[in-house]
């Protein structure tokens, strides 16, 4: 269970869309709508979608990171000071430089935003947002990997500044109470519907023994395991999540069908099997979130139609359009303070 094909963990992940399902936007004066480049590049969402493919092919864990990304972008507006590397895990951590606090945020899948970048300027230079790349890309990946598909609203552009303190206190962790979460999500507009279908997105990725490890010894700090885990599932992940080291190793946050975009992360969350806090507590902490659960377990469908919707609602989180922001030519900025 704890190997290399897994994809990366996407609530502590989360890891990060309509405040007005018109496509109205918030902050930047105008619309997003999917026909944007239509006129202006009429081939960008064949390029991603090739690129997706493609990369997905080589890696399947690629799919994941790549939601994972957009998600980040909606929530804290990470991209200009972002360290991206080649892997798939992803760390918040500091750094003293000349006296000045460095964030450093290593989130795997970036090197595939910039190839479709690359290939999308070639085509049509300074016209498409790196924004708008991974709006796309993450809707290609759910739909790659078995989920619903949906028209991504565009003409985003890309954010001047970004939030570092919003990397560690905007995003969920999976340490974090229901009402924490709760709270985060509802600061960026989003609801209970939307934080237990986009917690779905759980059914592809992985997460790393450190990000689960205090539910298998040390839950609530007594030096005992969290009594809401199945205690089977939770003897086998201390197989290879032991109390020291290991960290590193990963997970299947769904480990019934971990590369398939399905329901069945509900149907684990129902048996106690949900792998990080932040997931089974959708269930036994909340009776509005338990009842989603339950709907999403017994209907993909409708945890699918849901999905789809919420994907939109966070793409639509205080985009910046019209004049506002600017079109990177490169989409990350390596080591910025």
């Amino acid at each position: 269970m704890a190997h290399s094909m897994g994809f990366i963990t996407v609530l502590s992940l989360l890891a990060i869309l309509p405040l007005c399902l018109s496509g109205k936007t918030y902050g930047g004066g105008g619309y997003l709508y999917p026909q944007f480049y239509d006129h202006s590049c009429p081939k960008a969402q064949e390029i991603v979608k090739h690129s997706v493919a493609k990369a997905v092919a080589e890696d399947p864990r690629m799919a994941a990171s790549l939601l994972r990304l957009h998600f980040h972008d909606c929530f804290v507006k990470v991209l200009l000071y972002i360290l991206a590397t080649s892997g798939v895990t992803v760390s918040v951590y500091h750094k003293t430089k000349r006296g000045r606090t460095l964030t450093v945020i290593r989130l795997g899948g970036f090197e595939v935003i910039d190839e479709i970048k690359a290939a999308i300027e070639k085509e049509c230079p300074h016209t498409v947002s790196c924004a708008d790349i991974m709006a796309l890309a993450a809707r290609d990946s759910t739909v790659l990997t078995g989920g619903p598909n949906w028209d991504v609203p565009l003409g985003r552009r890309d954010s001047r500044d970004a939030s570092l303190s919003g990397s560690n206190n905007n995003i969920p962790a999976p340490n974090n109470t229901f009402p924490t979460i709760l709270t985060k999500f509802k600061l960026q507009g989003l609801d209970i519907v939307d934080l237990v279908a986009l917690s779905g997105s759980h059914t592809i990725g992985n997460a790393r023994c450190t990000s689960f490890r205090q539910r298998l010894y040390n839950q609530a700090g007594n030096g005992k395991p969290d009594y809401t885990h199945d205690q089977s599932y939770a003897a086998h992940l201390r197989t290879h999540c032991p109390k020291s080291g290991g960290d590193q190793n990963l997970f299947f946050l769904d480990f019934v069908s971990p590369v398939k975009f399905d329901n069945s992360y509900f149907k684990n969350l129902l048996a106690y099997k949900g792998l990080l806090s932040s997931d089974e507590v959708l269930f036994t902490k909340n009776a509005e979130s338990r009842e989603l659960v339950k709907t999403y377990a017994y209907n993909q469908e409708l945890f699918f139609q849901q999905f789809a919707k919420s994907m939109i609602k966070m793409g639509n989180i205080s985009p910046l359009t019209g004049y506002k922001g600017e079109i990177r030519k490169y989409c990350k900025k390596v080591n910025a303070y």
